[in-house]
């Protein structure tokens, strides 16, 4: 096996011991340990067979118990997945055992300060279960080597050469420092990944949310702020809906029922967009939007009379009618649901204008006398007479035919529907 699939593999074998509900994090850290302790295993055997060809019996007994031991631990984790003991019994083992190795060398210098090896028990803690639990390990390295000093001139040794000394020294230094680089490496690639992997899951959050919601409003979600909810004293609401919608669905298959809203409502989107509007939402074949809301503006009035005018005209190029209905006042705006989150509106001027839909005619857009007023002196209205709304009683609305033959309207933001 390469080494770079050594890497993918401890992955795999970690994916294997996780747990359902392990966060990505904890996946790393045994990803991590499994890694540490495959090739800690690999490092004692190479030292037993060292040792027991250089002829030191009793200490390379030592690392060949450590292999021995940690691959049942291993076995033993693979079996159960009871991480926690299994993580407890690999780091006493890293912190007991180069002790007693070293020990069975006689001390420092005949095993090149094998002690320093124990140092991957509080390493591995502090990496692999978090700070609160690598103090412990630490004053426990702290301890080994105190006693291991105290011990130093009291212990018998095997006779080493001044040579295989030095060689000792330079092994461990540099087999410890590589396996801890190695170890941090990984851990820290690991982390990386992971971070990416949550800063693109948080960049699509934020897209999904705009999406649905106002860009305000989004930002203010992803602030935290909870509840969102603000009062607006004068905006313009429009809603619509599509004549005759339900006895064409009838008529059509599903796809094609389908494929038309979906044509027209896209091309109301881009009116939205074009005079700066905000949509609401829609429901079957009705659509709602609003000027004024997140953002006050003063001019809301005649940006929703100019894409009213717009929709008649996309509805009549399609062959088909749509019913309008406008109304201005207050209105109370917000964000309700905690998953699946709804920007929507509420007040006497969004049920009015609800009911100046419901109660108009077929290609007509019907107005408020409110509305009227606010721009009798730029648009052109007929007056349709005495209604009975329901819910509000006899009202006299308007109908909107078009602009006044001096206003020449333009649009707020975007670009026009259609242009390049």
């Amino acid at each position: 096996m390469g080494l770079g699939r050594l890497p993918r593999s401890i992955a795999e074998l970690a994916e294997i011991v996780a747990l359902p509900d392990d966060s990505q994090d904890e996946r790393l850290r045994k990803a991590t340990f499994l890694l540490s302790v495959g090739v800690t295993i690999i490092l004692g055997l190479v030292w037993a067979a060292a040792f027991g060809f250089l002829g030191y019996r009793l200490p390379a007994s030592v690392p060949l118990a450590y292999s021995i031991l940690a691959s049942l631990s291993l076995a033993f984790f693979i079996r159960t997945k009871r991480y926690p003991l299994f993580r407890s019994i690999h780091l006493s083992l890293m912190l007991i055992l180069p002790f007693l190795f070293q020990l069975s060398m006689g001390g420092f210098v005949a095993s090149g300060a094998m002690v320093m090896w124990s140092f991957m028990a509080p390493i591995g803690a502090l990496v692999l279960a978090g700070t609160r639990h690598g103090v412990p390990w630490f004053v426990g390295f702290v301890a080994l080597v105190g006693l291991s000093g105290f011990l130093d001139q009291s212990i018998p040794g095997v006779e080493v050469s001044q040579g295989r000394v030095i060689a000792f020294f330079v092994f461990n230094i540099s087999a410890l420092s590589a396996l801890v680089y190695l170890l941090l490496q990984y851990f820290m690639r690991g982390l990386e990944r992971t971070r990416a992997a949550l800063e693109l899951e948080q960049e699509k959050s934020e897209r999904l949310l705009l999406n649905v919601l106002p860009e305000p409003i989004a930002r203010r979600l992803m602030d935290g702020e909870e509840p969102i909810a603000d009062a607006f004293s004068e905006v313009t609401v429009l809603f619509a809906d599509i004549v005759d919608f339900t006895q064409m669905s009838d008529r059509l298959a599903p796809e094609q029922t389908v494929q038309m809203l979906n044509e027209v409502f896209s091309v109301f989107d881009q009116l939205v967009e074009r005079w700066g509007l905000e949509k609401i939402k829609t429901i079957g074949d009705a659509y709602m939007a609003v000027a004024g809301v997140p953002v006050s503006r003063p001019d809301h009035a005649e940006a929703v009379a100019e894409m009213a005018l717009a929709m008649r005209e996309v509805a009549v190029a399609r062959h088909l009618e749509v019913r309008i209905g406008i109304d201005s006042g207050p209105v109370v705006a917000g964000v309700i649901g905690r998953r699946k989150f709804s920007y929507d509106l509420w007040g006497d001027t969004v049920n009015t204008a609800s009911r100046m839909e419901s109660h108009g005619l077929p290609g007509e857009i019907q107005v408020t006398p409110r509305l009227y007023r606010r721009l009798s002196e730029k648009y052109r209205f007929r007056p349709r007479g005495p209604v009975a709304v329901k819910g509000k009683g006899e009202m006299e609305p308007y109908l909107l035919m078009g602009r006044a033959a001096d206003v020449m309207a333009q649009p707020t933001r975007g670009r026009s529907v259609g242009s390049d």
